[in-house]
């Protein structure tokens, strides 16, 4: 189950707008209701003013009318196994539970799978999780 969030977050990838770090990353997400939906870092030349990937991937889930994550993959063209950062760790955590498998790829798939407990730890808890 995890290739198809593997090629939808390269794919998304490839939407990224990344000119001044150059460092394009795509995200993937497979929410309750079953369907993918996908993100890409979205920077902005006002610093700190851009957007990473995850979030853009949560923001379209939401829009589209999910409100849980099931499972997350990311990826990042110039670092394999690219995990969230710590921000969109917590954001990430908002809408997952503690089990919640994120996937870490590179060019070739998923190469290392993670809970959401073990991204962050005694993370805030919501009544999603």
């Amino acid at each position: 189950m995890s290739h198809d969030l593997f090629e939808a977050a390269r794919g998304a990838m490839a939407f990224a707008h990344a000119p001044y770090s150059k460092f394009p990353v795509g995200a993937a997400i497979r929410a309750e209701d079953g369907k993918v939906y996908t993100g890409a870092n979205i920077e902005n030349l006002s610093f700190p003013q851009g957007w990473c990937a995850e979030p853009t991937a949560i923001s379209a889930m939401i829009m589209g009318g999910a409100k849980k994550i099931v499972e997350m993959a990311v990826i990042a063209e110039k670092l394999a196994l690219c995990p969230p950062c710590g921000g969109c760790r917590q954001k990430i955590s908002e809408f997952a539970s503690k089990g919640t498998k994120i996937y870490l790829c590179d060019e070739t798939g998923v190469k290392k799978t993670m809970t959401m407990d073990e991204l962050l730890p005694f993370s805030f808890e919501t009544e999603l999780g």
